[in-house]
């Protein structure tokens, strides 16, 4: 009698411990910002309205090669305002982000482009890529690309390459930045710099691509494969 009163006993614990387990996981998801496994920084902090206009306006300044005492005469306002400014230190009047728009030569709005809460996407439908002539096309590589990153620093260009029966190898493929490759069909021998490495469906290629690159021996055609390039935009 004692043993089944016990049970009962941890049974109503268990079922009592369940709303506190919750309450510590939602605590927890709303502490990580709802992060995944990534190592990526968040973008979810709560950046002043001040940091956020003093940031665009560096990132404007730089893109016109302006210097923070030349941009400051042209708006009419002295360098150290402009950098305290630049700064999130202080909250700029009307006037002056009126005044620092038109010496940037862009409207008074986008000074408040990196307080937006709206963020960029890319949608495409199955079969609607567009279709790229690149290097390597005439000889039945086809590229289409899936996408593309609308603004940033960094530029992403996603592909679904496929290479056909007539394609032939290429491997001298170079650019800046870096391209992960993930092989949906077939099966390639694909060179990296003095290495090479066979790929069949599920085998994935993360490399930077200064090194020359691409697909050495075509073993088995058709064949598919994601290529995602990832370098610095140019400003």
């Amino acid at each position: 009698m004692a043993t089944a009163r016990t049970q009962a006993r941890q049974r109503r614990g268990a079922v009592q411990a369940q709303p506190k387990l919750i309450r510590r996981q939602n605590d927890l998801d709303a502490d990580t910002g709802l992060r995944t496994g990534s190592a990526a920084p968040s973008e979810l902090s709560d950046r002043p309205l001040e940091a956020s206009i003093g940031l665009e306006v560096r990132r404007l300044r730089k893109a016109t090669d302006l210097t923070v005492t030349e941009l400051g005469a042209a708006a009419g306002i002295s360098a150290g305002m402009l950098s305290k400014i630049e700064n999130g230190s202080i909250s700029p009047s009307l006037g002056t982000l009126d005044a620092l728009a038109k010496a940037l030569n862009v409207p008074i709005t986008r000074l408040f482009a990196e307080a937006d809460e709206r963020q960029d996407c890319s949608f495409v439908k199955a079969g609607a890529g567009v279709r790229i002539e690149r290097r390597g096309t005439k000889a039945g590589h086809l590229y289409d690309l899936l996408g593309h990153s609308l603004r940033g620093a960094i530029s992403v260009e996603p592909y679904l390459i496929t290479l056909a029966e007539d394609a032939v190898p290429y491997t001298h493929f170079r650019h800046a930045g870096i391209e992960f490759i993930y092989m949906l069909s077939g099966k390639v021998c694909y060179r990296h710099g003095d290495r090479t490495y066979v790929m069949e469906p599920g085998d994935a290629l993360f490399f930077d691509a200064a090194a020359r690159h691409g697909p050495e021996e075509l073993v088995e055609v058709p064949m598919q494969y994601l290529s995602i390039i990832i370098y610095p935009r140019e400003t």
